[in-house]
């Protein structure tokens, strides 16, 4: 079974949030995610100040079976990203929870934290894909 951290909040999409600061959140792909793509190659990820939609495919992880779109869990600007995932991709796969974030953002409407999925909602969905 997945490593599905309890404090986090989750999208059907397989992204996780975590809350950073009053309007600060990182992004990055879950435990589940990673390990169906397989060994993360290249990550393409938006630059800094870049404003998107909750929804929206903000980038790509490209792993050796495919390349998969990484979606916005919520509306806000890019304040932050992963630099060391230009040299080290692979960091999705081995800690896809803390080394492994992909962006933070600025977070535009934090009322759209209330739409995600929790920890054990996530697990339910995950576990109802798998069967």
């Amino acid at each position: 079974m997945a490593n599905v951290p309890k404090d986090l909040k989750y999208t059907k999409d397989h992204e996780w949030v975590r809350t950073t600061g009053k309007d600060k959140a990182r992004v990055g792909i879950t435990d589940f995610a990673q390990k169906q793509l397989g060994d993360v190659v290249f990550a393409d990820i938006p630059t800094l100040g870049k404003q998107l939609e909750s929804g929206e495919a903000f980038g790509t992880v490209e792993s050796v079976k495919a390349v998969s779109e990484i979606f916005m869990p919520l509306t806000g600007t890019v304040a932050a990203v992963n630099e060391g995932l230009n040299d080290e991709p692979e960091l999705i796969n081995t800690d896809p929870y803390g080394d492994g974030w992909i962006i933070e953002l600025t977070v535009a409407k934090p009322d759209e934290l209330k739409q995600l999925l929790t920890a054990a909602q996530y697990e339910a969905f995950i576990s109802s894909r798998s069967e």
